[in-house]
């Protein structure tokens, strides 16, 4: 893409833009990269310490996650193997299309994170949009983990207490509601409360490899399979032409790690547009190989009758499956705290805009709200999660969402990026660049509403 030759939406400051945007960069920066400040990049020679190599390792750590255990089952709504797999190849040229748009009105804004630059290429009332998306996004998020903490646990202690696994809710301790407040309360509540969050990039690393072992293991499992896990009917064909679309929210979900995108690519030795696209194409068909190699083995191990969560589709007493369970608690745990990081951040800097506060300003009451904004959140995620048991109905929602950081706010990015471009003919190249941003947002707004109507009047209502 060309430079833009003029200045992006350079009147945002007649939108009431607080004076310390530069410090909430630094606030909303993703915790897992190290990058450097902007007033140093501002300068012109500023470069990151992340090599082309590391940036493919940080997407795909960002892309991958516990929401593999639901592609099983997102093959099976796409109606078999055929459709499931173009699904996701189609969808995969727009998701690494979305990622080198975002680098490039990163450059052309001079922004360092997803909804600074949505602000900054797009004006105040899509930036807005963009933030609460990102807050209610990264809430949904926490209930899907913690109901996937419930769900690992229900197996694993079925495995362990003497009695037949239907009766293992019997007693008190081995109570689903329990065992997540009790997991909730003891490990993931104290991993919140911190204003800075580094030290999880230790454990992150950790939960990665536990996510490859959970494919190896669904793989492994359908070539060599157990007797007892016999598929009762594979689908190989949709039944409705509009059921292909539910598995849309699962594929968006997967591969939703835009937000965290523009962070990344700002903090590379060399964080050139050419050089992101090579970066993302490489992460992205790392992540596909991943999500179709669970998704496919673990839908053809079970057929129709497969969970949301796959791994509650094999039997408790199964121990390599119940490591892959226990890699997966560790995932969620060292998740939950990250994503309600990001959540609580854009929370602030919404405070501190309308209050017209700087963070300089505030330091002495920041404590005292970040407590109860901690606090809040994750009373409320718990209580949701107690009461939504079924991880499914939860991405149906949170997946229209990912949508929209895929499709709607880069092709809104793209649209205003290259009409704010100062040019006495407009060549083809233009045009079809601005016909591709149109395109993308009225697919994502499709998606978007198709899976939120979707989640509404048939899982929420059910």
């Amino acid at each position: 893409m060309a430079q833009a030759a003029g200045s992006i939406n350079t009147d945002y400051r007649d939108w009431e833009w607080s004076a310390d945007a530069g410090e909430r960069a630094r606030l909303l920066q993703s915790p897992s990269v190290e990058a450097v400040p902007k007033s140093e990049e501002s300068q012109g020679n500023g470069a990151g310490a992340t090599s082309a190599l590391g940036a493919v390792f940080i997407v795909v750590n960002a892309a991958l996650g516990a929401g593999l255990l639901n592609f099983p089952a997102a093959f099976n709504m796409a109606g078999g193997v055929a459709a499931g797999i173009a699904l996701q190849m189609c969808m995969l040229i727009f998701i690494i299309g979305a990622l080198v748009i975002l680098a490039y009105c990163s450059q052309a804004s001079n922004e360092r994170t997803y909804q600074e630059v949505v602000w900054a290429v797009c004006g105040k009332v899509p930036g807005v949009l963009c933030e609460v998306a990102i807050a209610v996004y990264t809430f949904g998020t926490c209930i899907a983990f913690l109901i996937i903490i419930g769900d690992q646990e229900d197996k694993i202690i079925a495995a362990l207490v003497t009695e037949p696994e239907e009766a293992g809710s019997s007693r008190w301790y081995t109570d689903r509601k329990f065992t997540i407040s009790i997991t909730a309360f003891l490990l993931i509540l104290p991993l919140s409360i911190p204003k800075e969050i580094g030290f999880q990039k230790y454990a992150s690393s950790l939960s990665v490899i536990g996510t490859w072992y959970v494919t190896a293991v669904i793989i492994i499992k359908y070539i060599w399979p157990d007797k007892e896990l016999v598929p009762v009917e594979i689908p190989t064909s949709p039944s409705t032409w509009m059921a292909v679309f539910n598995a849309m929210p699962t594929i968006c979900f997967g591969f939703q790690c835009h937000v965290s995108s523009v962070p990344v690519f700002n903090s590379m030795k060399q964080p050139e547009v050419k050089t992101w696209g090579a970066v993302v194409t490489a992460a992205m068909v790392i992540a596909l190989f991943v999500y179709t190699g669970t998704g496919v083995c673990g839908f053809l191990t079970f057929g129709a009758s497969v969970d949301q969560d796959v791994l509650l589709s094999y039997p408790s007493n199964d121990i390599p499956v119940a490591l892959a369970r226990a890699f997966i608690i560790l995932c969620v745990l060292t998740s939950y705290p990250i994503l309600h990081f990001c959540g609580r951040a854009v929370l602030e800097g919404l405070w501190l805009r309308y209050t017209g506060v700087t963070v300089e300003e505030d330091v002495v009451r920041e404590r005292r709200r970040r407590l109860l904004q901690t606090i809040s959140w994750f009373l409320l995620t718990l209580l949701l999660a107690l009461f939504i048991p079924d991880i499914g109905k939860v991405i149906s929602v949170i997946g229209g969402l990912a949508a929209c950081f895929i499709f709607v706010f880069p092709g809104l990015c793209l649209i205003q990026a290259k009409l704010s471009e100062i040019q006495e003919t407009r060549a083809v190249s233009w045009w079809a660049q601005v016909g591709y941003g149109v395109f993308m947002v009225t697919l994502g707004a499709f998606i978007f509403g198709q899976t939120t109507a979707n989640a509404i009047f048939v899982d929420l209502a059910a």
